[in-house]
């Protein structure tokens, strides 16, 4: 019951007091309006997802030992 009760109170109140602290802190640093920060956060994260979804894909490790197994074979 008291592990419930400390997760309710960070999940409720801290953490969100905690994040808008950072975004208040870097817009600040950055001399940035908070709303430009967080649409710059936004933007970040559609590029890393498409770089993921087209670059990533490629660079797979599983993907890349395969090919590397392969090229082996065939090459010696």
């Amino acid at each position: 019951m008291i592990a419930l009760l400390l997760y309710r109170t960070v999940a409720d109140y801290l953490l969100p007091w905690t994040v808008k602290l950072a975004t208040r802190l870097l817009a600040h640093g950055l001399n940035m309006p908070e709303p430009l920060v967080h649409s710059t956060g936004d933007y970040v994260v559609a590029h890393i997802t498409a770089f993921e979804h087209s670059v990533g894909r490629s660079l797979c490790p599983f993907r890349l030992a395969r090919l590397l197994r392969a090229w082996w074979r065939c090459g010696h």
